[in-house]
């Protein structure tokens, strides 16, 4: 047995030499930890004794009551209490004090009385499938769960050669301590070593060179973003300052002084940036400036963040181009003396005063409240908390709240424009057309935005597609498997927006697309997130393929996805599907890299399917297919990536089933481990926690046995918990010195900062340079 678990290389399995029961993420750090289970007791204990059900929350188990009942039983046993009214608190320290005993022969024992139910010292073949049910059930493995009995009878055949129909303390041990190779020994002390290393700064490093250094490094990485801020800045200020001084000049200056010059600066900046918002926005545009020198030069990942900025600085212009009119300009010429009016502002209204009223009511105030109204409610629902429907209105405006509501919003925004072309011509201070300049601002931008939208429509026909296949899984997900348009030519990492005018005859949303270049098909896996994934997911829901059945275990199906043979697709009346695209995206320059650190969280993972199975059809002996050939030219960058590290953490075991074939491809077809796949369930408990101490063990002799995992049902094995980011960058540190490795993440915000943070960091203070990019929508 040991033999063969020394070949085993399973991160799962290094946590079980260090087997606890406490979690300190519940309980506190150690010297605390006592303390916390008191407080608890005082508080689920009744008259003294806390009954067997309230333990688990106690102890810090509460989502695992199931197990925290067995371990109850188990430390009854062991100190021979009788705990049919519950335990007092000296009791409960007791049991405590076994629970976090230092010594592994201890908590060994203490596991394996929890198998031993009968406390005969032995453990049968039900116990042990009793004891999987359970550890399963606690950590959400439902499909293990399911084969439970399958798993039993594997642990026996491993421990009971000889077919006694029982296991002993030590065979269990045997298998425990046995998990875990010198190589894996030799690279955590490697990884650990590395991390020390990092954590010290260098010795020559004063506070002020440490400084410069990482100010200097900030420029270095982020050196497109600055030269685009400050261009930016700069040709506002200069806008400024200009129109400021040009007014200044003014005879009016002497009727409304200083508040024209800032309502004049600030209504030229507007102009700008008016015109400037909408150039982030035209994707096509920028899509085909990517593959030109400009990649180079412009970030071009940021587009969606420069496009917010802008707006930004459109509301505080506007707020100060309207509070110095209508706080300042309008009462002025009101309050002006007839005989100055007439002589400096007559002739710019007829040589006729008007009132603060005439002022609101003339072109320029109309079309100024107008778009002020528009501005507001769209920017106002543009916000996070509304477009991500954080904020719950009350019925009925819930239907404010929402991506549908933004969509629908920001196109409100095109009756701005018109009302801007307007609120610029009419003005009282200019008289000559050619120093009315709001048209020679926005004519470009517009024309090549509304250019975009008007040949979408135009060649709508163009976009339509026939559905191949589509599948629905668990997690809410439909996948999609489409034909490929003629002359539809993208790179990995990019995506394409969908629209099923069976819903909804304008909606377009954006979904990354998941087949590689080289596949004669497109694909996108679609996660229901809002009313429009949801309702398309039960369109489709009605005539697509039904629920993955379980394969056998063992067996490999060489699919994309893993779906029933005896579906007849052709038979199945999809609804209408449209797409246009493909658009750039972050994860496309993944060929600048030799080395790649992917993320993906969740949904987060379709882009670097793409990239995967690219890399994957790379590695692959087949024909050379034209369509690769073609990818691979777009662009005009031909060499890939030397080594791929994919990181994907998922909550979910049914998230697994979405990609198993690729990952079965990877096992199969990458002999030199060009692909390391790292599959993390966090609905597992980590490593080294009693709770999937046996799900380890399982993992660990099921993949052996038949090279199959049991959380994911493929080829790859899958880590629990959450990774260890910090160990992760210091092992890529170690092993890829002087490299340029590209970190691409695409998933929640939460986890954007410290991954960001880790690149600084490990880029700082080791030779390798961490590039990071993150998707944006």
């Amino acid at each position: 047995v040991q033999g063969r678990m020394g070949r085993l290389q399973s991160g799962a399995a290094r946590g079980l030499t260090s087997l606890h029961f406490l979690d300190k993420t519940t309980t506190g750090k150690e010297g605390d930890a006592w303390k916390t289970v008191e407080k608890r007791f005082n508080q689920f204990a009744v008259d003294g004794r806390l009954s067997r059900d309230k333990y688990g929350a106690c102890i810090g188990m509460g989502d695992s009551k199931e197990f925290a009942g067995e371990l109850f039983d188990a430390l009854a046993r062991r100190r021979r209490i009788n705990v049919e009214k519950g335990i007092t608190k000296e009791q409960l320290r007791e049991f405590w004090e076994d629970m976090s005993n230092q010594d592994l022969d201890t908590r060994l024992q203490i596991f394996f009385d929890m198998c031993d139910k009968n406390g005969d010292g032995m453990l049968s073949e039900e116990e042990v499938m009793e004891v999987i049910v359970m550890s399963a059930s606690a950590n959400k493995l439902t499909n293990l769960k399911q084969h439970a009995a399958t798993y039993a009878a594997l642990i026996m055949e491993e421990l009971d050669p000889d077919h006694l129909g029982y296991i002993e303390m030590w065979q269990l041990e045997t298998l425990l301590r046995g998990m875990v190779s010198s190589e894996e020994c030799s690279n955590l002390c490697k990884r650990t070593n590395t991390l020390a290393k990092t954590m010290i700064p260098k010795q020559y490093r004063t506070p002020v060179t440490k400084f410069l250094s990482t100010t200097s490094e900030k420029i270095q990485e982020n050196w497109m973003r600055v030269w685009v801020l400050s261009w930016w800045l700069t040709t506002n200020l200069i806008l400024f300052s200009w129109k400021f001084n040009q007014y200044k000049q003014k005879e009016a200056f002497q009727v409304m002084g200083y508040c024209l010059c800032f309502a004049k600066g600030s209504a030229e900046t507007l102009k700008f940036n008016m015109a400037l918002i909408l150039l982030p926005v035209c994707r096509r545009t920028l899509t085909k400036l990517r593959e030109t020198f400009l990649g180079a030069l412009v970030p071009f990942d940021d587009n969606i963040n420069f496009h917010k900025l802008v707006a930004l600085a459109i509301a505080i212009g506007t707020c100060v181009h309207t509070l110095m009119h209508v706080t300042c300009d309008f009462p002025r010429i009101i309050s002006c003396p007839n005989y100055t009016f007439m002589s400096i502002l007559g002739p710019n209204f007829n040589y006729e005063k008007p009132n603060y009223g005439d002022l609101v009511k003339s072109i320029p105030g109309i079309t100024g409240i107008f778009m002020i109204i528009i501005m507001a409610f769209s920017f106002t629902l543009a916000t996070h908390s509304f477009r991500r429907n954080v904020i719950k209105l009350p019925w009925p405006f819930h239907h404010l709240a929402g991506f549908n509501a933004f969509w629908y919003a920001h196109h409100l925004l095109a009756i701005v424009y018109a009302l801007l072309f307007i609120h610029g011509y009419f003005l009282f201070l200019t008289r000559n057309w050619y120093n009315k300049t709001t048209w020679m601002y926005l004519m470009i931008p517009v024309l090549m935005y509304a250019s975009e939208r008007i040949l979408i429509g135009i060649h709508d026909h163009n976009y339509r597609v026939s559905i191949i296949k589509a599948v629905t899984y668990t997690g809410n997900v439909l996948a999609l498997y489409i034909t490929k348009p003629p002359g539809f030519k993208y790179k990995s990492g990019m995506y394409l927006f969908v629209k099923c005018p069976d819903l909804s005859s304008f909606e377009w949303h954006p979904f990354s697309i998941t087949s590689a270049p080289g596949d004669d098909y497109l694909s996108v896996h679609i996660r229901t997130l809002g009313d429009w994934t949801k309702a398309l997911k039960d369109r489709f829901a009605q005539v697509c393929e039904p629920p993955v059945s379980q394969t056998r275990m063992g067996s490999l199906v060489r699919m994309e996805t893993i779906a029933s043979s005896n579906f007849d697709h052709s038979l199945a009346s999809f609804p209408r599907i449209l797409i246009k695209g493909p658009y750039g995206a972050p994860a496309q320059n993944y060929k600048k890299y030799d080395i790649l650190l992917l993320v993906g969280l969740g949904i987060g993972a379709t882009p670097f399917i793409s990239i995967l199975k690219d890399l994957l059809n790379n590695i692959k002996p087949s024909t050379t297919n034209p369509d690769m050939e073609d990818s691979e030219s777009f662009g005009g960058i031909k060499k890939g990536p030397d080594r791929a590290y994919f990181y994907w953490v998922t909550r979910e075991q049914g998230s697994f089933d979405w990609f198993k074939g690729v990952m079965n491809d990877i096992a199969e077809y990458d002999h030199n481990n060009v692909i390391e796949m790292h599959n993390y369930l966090t609905s597992v408990y980590e490593e080294g926690d009693a709770r999937s101490a046996l799900i380890a063990m399982v993992q660990s002799l099921q993949h052996a046995k038949n090279g199959v995992d049991v959380v994911s049902e493929s080829r790859i094995r899958t880590h629990f918990a959450r990774p260890n980011w910090r160990k992760v960058f210091s092992h890529l540190a170690d092993i890829h010195q002087a490299a340029r490795i590209g970190v691409f993440y695409c998933g929640s915000p939460m986890l954007t900062k410290p991954l960001k943070s880790l690149c600084h960091e490990f880029s700082l203070n080791t030779s390798t340079r961490f590039h990071f990019h993150k998707e944006n929508f």
